[in-house]
């Protein structure tokens, strides 16, 4: 047979930076997401609040349209704290259908097809892969929670004056730390069922599960022991907590009645409180170091050797 000589020459071309090779990932898992329709016709749904929301902004500062109207938005709805937590309250269980949609297939694709050593022999550590999985989740969901939020922000902070802005400074805080830790939640939750279960729809079923399931158990203990600690098992009762907390309307005292079901002792009053907001922090991070912890263990490159 015919042998023909061939000379391979070295690479010349620029070379990516180390820091951003993770970002090759998410530039072509983000044009799979994108293919799904029912993805993209939600996505596109998530930015009719903040359009209303601007809107609502508008009318504060407009007076022409304020006496066309015949309203007074002031009093109807007013721009402060409670306006931007039913935001970010709202935009994100929106991202968290998002990441119902777009999360399962992004790591079992590549465990049920052997890819992981594709990737993993390459200039990538484990870490970086991780990362560049989760960054797909985190630009999504971004791009609905806080960045709208912060031009909201922004847009009311412009029409009202410096004075507003220094004021109620706080609340942009509020609204990027619980916007981002709700994200990275959703994220983490997401890579490590899809790292543990192969099949799609078992891997939505799986995320919603892990929210309705908690709740129904966090409610049946709240009703047997008469308390508010069955929310600590509640992820999405840990969040509300959390958001109320940044915002500033977070009350320890949920409930006080008076009864007499307690055997011999007649008629108590029961105060019933929320768990700490420590405590809410404490649950949240537990969560995502246990996701992490399970990613670490699936997401692992192997030899074949027969």
């Amino acid at each position: 047979m015919s042998v023909f000589e061939n000379a391979y020459g070295q690479y010349e071309g620029r070379l990516t930076p180390e820091w951003s090779r993770f970002l090759v990932i998410p530039r072509y898992n983000l044009r799979e997401v994108f293919r799904s329709k029912l993805f993209t016709a939600l996505f596109c749904l998530c930015f009719i609040y903040p359009l209303v929301a601007a809107i609502l902004i508008y009318l504060h500062h407009n007076a022409n349209a304020i006496a066309l109207l015949r309203i007074n938005v002031r009093e109807l709805l007013p721009i402060n704290a409670s306006f931007f937590q039913y935001f970010v309250e709202l935009q994100g269980w929106l991202a968290f259908f998002l990441t119902v949609l777009a999360g399962p297939p992004l790591v079992s694709r590549d465990l049920a097809n052997n890819a992981l050593p594709l990737y993993l022999y390459r200039p990538f550590s484990r870490a970086e892969y991780v990362l560049g999985k989760l960054s797909v989740i985190v630009v999504l969901l971004s791009l609905i929670t806080w960045v709208p939020g912060l031009l909201l922000f922004a847009l009311q902070a412009y029409l009202e004056g410096a004075g507003w802005l220094w004021s109620n400074l706080w609340m942009s805080g509020a609204i990027f730390i619980g916007s981002i830790t709700w994200i990275v939640l959703l994220a983490l939750l997401a890579l490590a069922v899809s790292a543990w279960v192969k099949w799609r729809v078992v891997a939505s079923g799986t995320l919603l599960g892990m929210f309705l399931i908690p709740s129904v158990f966090g409610a049946i203990v709240n009703n047997l022991f008469l308390t508010r600690m069955g929310h600590l098992i509640s992820l999405g009762d840990l969040i509300k907590n959390i958001w109320r907390g940044l915002f500033g309307h977070f009350v320890r005292e949920a409930d006080r009645y008076r009864t007499d079901s307690i055997r011999g002792r007649g008629f108590v009053d029961v105060v019933l409180l929320e768990p700490p907001l420590w405590a809410c922090w404490l649950m949240i991070a537990l969560v995502c170091a246990a996701c992490l912890w399970l990613l670490a263990r699936k997401i692992r490159a192997y030899e074949v050797v027969k």
